[in-house]
């Protein structure tokens, strides 16, 4: 295998394993009391709500953040937990390393099936959402102190129907397990075992790159780890592949709440760089660069219009696509010229109402932001460029909790927290 293919070898999935957890798979409807979203999703209270539904629930490893409010203890507490989990027999290793294709079915009939692999570090994979590091820091000692991938990083690459799409497609044979998670979605997995059809896959994936989706700081983390850790454990991570040209993606965006924020003197202030004009709804058709406003009480302003010069003299360095992303006018213009720091935004994925509603119980504004296209993010990424972080949201998102990927012994053996002779893939 070339060291520049794009390279998703097979491993030894750890998976839900004890009886109550089987109890819960078969009958569906309490699925979601193990599973999670990504790390990066649920706020504070979401967080807890997770935590809280089943002791099993897979963020308490995840999100360790309400177990202890120390700094470093949590990780380590993440990774006693974890370990026994193991040890009781609630997660266990697959006998055999597979390439797993997950298929998730949402209610409104999206159908995405991916390739569960161990990623080769060196393998083509493009970012295309620039990091923050306090989140690459976290993901970084979550993932050293559990010595696992708990969640697959989502890349995307252009399958054109080759066999590692069509090995995703032709599954005639019962899944692992099919569940139904609490928000109606339909989950299910299946292991590939075969060699013969593992060396067709990554044949075909070898002559091909692949784009991060989400996961932009766990994949910093793998290359952090890559790159200070010894041991070649961590010279793989964890990541599902889609064909988008099989499966499209589902393209949302990242609203903004700006805590404490009056929107009067927000919107006072953008007159000076643009245009600002009230309009009936959340999200109304914006030609060029162009964000709305939302005030608690429900009314709305678009801001638009910007003036070339000012958005070449904010970002000179930049290409005119880059420049005219709603995000990069947001970061580069916006935000500095009414004074907010990005830490004080908070993020909410996808829907304008729920910003709105963050925005009164914040006495802020909400910034309803408009999603991006795929092709617009393959165009940026193509030329070496990186979004705002948070500029788009990628779904539907893998859910944490199917299979992880555990980078120590298997669980047979003695847990140790010593660079072991096993080195799965």
């Amino acid at each position: 295998m070339s060291r520049h293919a794009l390279d998703l070898a097979p491993f030894r999935g750890l998976r839900y394993a004890a009886p109550d957890v089987d109890r819960f798979i078969d009958d569906g409807s309490d699925v979601s009391r193990l599973l999670a979203p990504p790390y990066d999703i649920p706020d504070a209270q979401e967080a807890r709500e997770l935590q809280r539904s089943d002791p099993h629930n897979a963020a308490r490893v995840t999100l360790p953040f309400e177990l202890t409010r120390e700094s470093h203890p949590r990780y380590r507490t993440a990774a006693a937990l974890l370990r026994r989990w193991v040890r009781n027999g609630v997660l266990a290793q697959d006998p055999d390393p597979a390439l797993y294709v997950y298929e998730q079915i949402t209610p409104d009939g999206t159908h995405q099936r991916g390739l569960i692999g161990a990623l080769d570090l060196s393998s083509p994979v493009r970012p295309h959402e620039d990091v923050a590091e306090a989140p690459v820091q976290d993901r970084f000692r979550l993932m050293r102190a559990t010595r696992a991938n708990l969640e697959p990083i989502f890349l995307l690459y252009r399958g054109g129907g080759g066999a590692a799409s069509r090995a995703a497609q032709g599954l005639p044979r019962q899944p692992l397990f099919t569940a139904r998670a609490g928000d109606g979605s339909q989950h299910s997995l299946w292991a590939l075992t075969c060699p013969a059809t593992i060396a067709e896959i990554r044949a075909d994936l070898a002559g091909r790159s692949a784009l991060i989706a989400d996961g932009h700081h766990r994949y910093a983390a793998y290359r952090k780890l890559h790159h200070t850790e010894p041991d070649p454990i961590w010279h793989r991570g964890l990541a599902m592949l889609v064909d988008s040209e099989t499966h499209p993606p589902h393209l949302g965006a990242i609203h903004r709440v700006l805590p404490g924020a009056g929107t009067g003197p927000l919107l006072e202030r953008a007159r000076s760089v643009a245009r600002v004009d009230p309009v009936p709804t959340l999200t109304p058709e914006i030609e060029g660069p162009g964000v709305v406003l939302a005030a608690p009480d429900g009314s709305a302003h678009l801001v638009h219009g910007f003036d070339e010069q000012t958005l070449t003299t904010h970002s000179p360095d930049r290409s005119a696509r880059w420049r005219h992303l709603p995000t990069s006018v947001l970061h580069q213009v916006l935000l500095p010229l009414w004074g907010v720091a990005e830490e004080q935004v908070r993020m909410v994925h996808d829907s304008p109402e729920g910003a709105v509603a963050a925005a009164h119980n914040d006495n802020g504004t909400a910034v309803i932001v408009p999603s991006l296209s795929v092709n617009e993010v393959y165009a940026v990424a193509d030329r070496g460029e990186l979004t705002p972080r948070k500029s788009t949201s990628f779904g539907p998102k893998p859910r944490t909790g199917l299979v992880m990927r555990l980078l120590d012994r298997p669980p047979e053996e003695p847990w140790s927290t010593e660079p072991s002779a096993h080195t799965p893939p």
